[in-house]
């Protein structure tokens, strides 16, 4: 997959357009199968269609998004994750700190655009899914009640 960076000043401040993105259903099945037990395993952790892919939620609050981009796609924040073909992404919430150590690292993490603490993970064959299951419990336990989340056995997870 050849990679192609944006910086923040790259990116739009206009209207969204949603050239190049797929329908909700598009995110490949074995991905959602992937994240479900992850998300769903999480007290009153819920999922809904997004306007565009398939989101999780606690309460009223998303703490994780995945979704299809196609390769020419142009929408602010997913531009950051150009790539020279289609593949699914997912945003979650991170502590600021780790969302600065992840995207130095390059990819597959970049910066959505939005919200200091919003990190972005193209999710392809390479994808680390216990790393994967350590963010999307951390991005719930920064959005969850302090009692749900204190229902949730957290890893550590230390950027590499």
């Amino acid at each position: 997959m050849a990679w192609v960076r944006r910086d923040r000043a790259g990116l739009s401040g206009g209207p969204v357009s949603v050239r190049g993105m797929t329908a909700p259903a598009d995110v490949a099945p074995e991905l959602l199968d992937r994240l479900r037990p992850i998300c769903l395993g999480l007290p009153e952790a819920y999922e809904e269609p997004a306007w565009v892919g398939v989101r999780w939620r606690i309460r009223r609050r998303t703490f994780a998004h995945v979704l299809a981009v196609g390769s020419d796609h142009e929408v602010a924040g997913w531009g950051a994750a150009t790539t020279a073909e289609p593949a699914c992404v997912l945003t979650l919430r991170a502590p600021v700190a780790e969302v600065h150590a992840l995207v130095a690292g390059g990819p597959p993490f970049y910066r959505p655009g939005w919200g200091d603490d919003v990190l972005g993970m193209v999710l392809d064959d390479r994808t680390d899914w216990d790393e994967v299951g350590e963010l999307l419990t951390e991005s719930y336990c920064l959005l969850a009640p302090r009692r749900l989340a204190g229902q949730v056995a957290r890893v550590a997870h230390r950027p590499t």
